[in-house]
């Protein structure tokens, strides 16, 4: 680790507890589903800065890239499934609003 990256990684480390917040913030203030998903999207770009800048401290930049493409498919994945619950749930109710949702029965 070389001294020079050390600031470099703390201003990434700012960035990533910045878009935490913006994600937390998105998934608990918001009652449409898409809102909802964007705000996970954000988390997941967080993870995904904090690994990249782990990786480049700690010098193991191979192991970073393979774990940030691995977490770009597994990523894809869940948003596609998730937007065709979204999409499923609009077509039933007529509205993405959770607060419809949740007086839903069995």
């Amino acid at each position: 680790m070389s001294l020079e990256s050390v600031p470099l990684f703390w201003y990434f480390s700012i960035a990533v507890i910045l878009l935490v917040v913006i994600g937390i913030y998105c998934v608990i203030a918001s009652y449409n589903l898409i809102r909802v998903l964007i705000g996970v999207e954000i988390l997941i770009k967080a993870v995904t800065l904090l690994i990249v800048a782990v990786g480049f401290v700690s010098g193991h930049t191979a192991l970073a890239q393979s774990l940030v493409i691995t977490l770009i498919v597994v990523e894809v994945v869940f948003i596609t499934v998730a937007i065709g619950v979204v999409i499923g749930i609009e077509r039933h109710h007529d509205s993405l609003d959770v607060r419809k949702i949740r007086q839903l029965k069995g």
